[in-house]
């Protein structure tokens, strides 16, 4: 069985979550090894790829309770496979992009050196 090609993650989508993320201290957007990823100092804030379900997600770090309180969440959560910390989220027209901003900024915030974080208005 051939293996399905994965989508490309529409520009409008990528050019959002760009929006979000630059303006936060040393962030970098870079092509990652399928989708497009976001780091500050070597550490990945965020990642957003299509998969071979033609499904697109985007990947993000959360803290320890948090990943597992959106793994119990369900869909359109997920828990990722890799890494202790690391909270999925498949997205789509329908997302809550608001939400997924916040989101994305305690992803930063984790990741990103003490002194970058500082200078980040977490949200609530």
């Amino acid at each position: 069985m051939a293996k399905k090609e994965r989508p490309p993650v529409p520009d409008a989508w990528v050019d959002r979550i760009d929006e979000i993320l630059r303006g936060l201290p040393q962030v970098h957007c870079e092509p990652a090894w399928v989708g497009t990823r976001w780091r500050v100092q070597g550490a990945t804030v965020a990642h957003v790829f299509g998969g071979e379900d033609q499904l697109f997600r985007v990947t993000f770090r959360g803290e320890t309770d948090e990943v597992m309180a959106f793994q119990h969440l369900g869909a359109p959560y997920f828990r990722a496979e890799w890494g202790a910390n690391v909270i999925g989220l498949v997205i789509d027209d329908d997302s809550d992009w608001a939400e997924l901003a916040e989101l994305l900024t305690d992803s930063y915030c984790l990741v990103a050196p003490d002194r970058l974080a500082a200078q980040v208005d977490r949200p609530a």
